[in-house]
């Protein structure tokens, strides 16, 4: 599910990431696509919508037992938002060497001043993940801009 949101991004003209909350039972909570473009909106992380709606559809501030699934590792915003939504689990797919806050970069859920560190499973269909986000900036390179005409 997490990667039809990407894709889903993707013909948007988002950067493809794509995220699903799911409670301890499996059931799909929330999920969607990065929203950074349309909402003009640089926090629209598809993390950052995803637990923002799953919490609304709980009507509770915090997600414990609840697992959050993202195509690409979390940037150090979703991270510190996944401990603050005290989410049970974080499963990404791609790793983000340079824009990573999870197992790259920043390491937020490794600092002393982390007060909840969920379970984090990193690696998932990455090969799949990885693809979908090579194959976006490569066509973005090849045509010069986003189909939304911004740079």
């Amino acid at each position: 599910m997490a990667l039809e949101e990407a894709r889903a991004a993707a013909r948007r003209g988002e950067v493809p990431v794509g995220a699903v909350v799911t409670d301890a039972a499996g059931r799909v909570l929330a999920r969607d696509g990065n929203r950074v473009e349309e909402r003009r909106d640089p926090s629209a992380h598809a993390e950052m919508l995803a637990l923002r709606a799953a919490a609304a559809a709980l009507g509770e501030k915090w997600l414990p037992g609840c697992t959050l699934t993202v195509t690409l590792e979390p940037c150090p915003m979703c991270a510190q938002a996944a401990s603050l939504f005290r989410v049970r689990r974080v499963v990404f797919g791609a790793y983000d060497p340079k824009g990573g806050g999870v197992e790259h970069g920043a390491r937020v859920l490794a600092a002393a001043s982390c007060h909840h560190v969920p379970e984090v499973v990193g690696g998932v269909r990455e090969g799949e993940c990885a693809a979908l986000l090579r194959g976006f900036f490569a066509a973005l390179r090849q045509n010069g801009s986003r189909s939304d005409g911004l740079p």
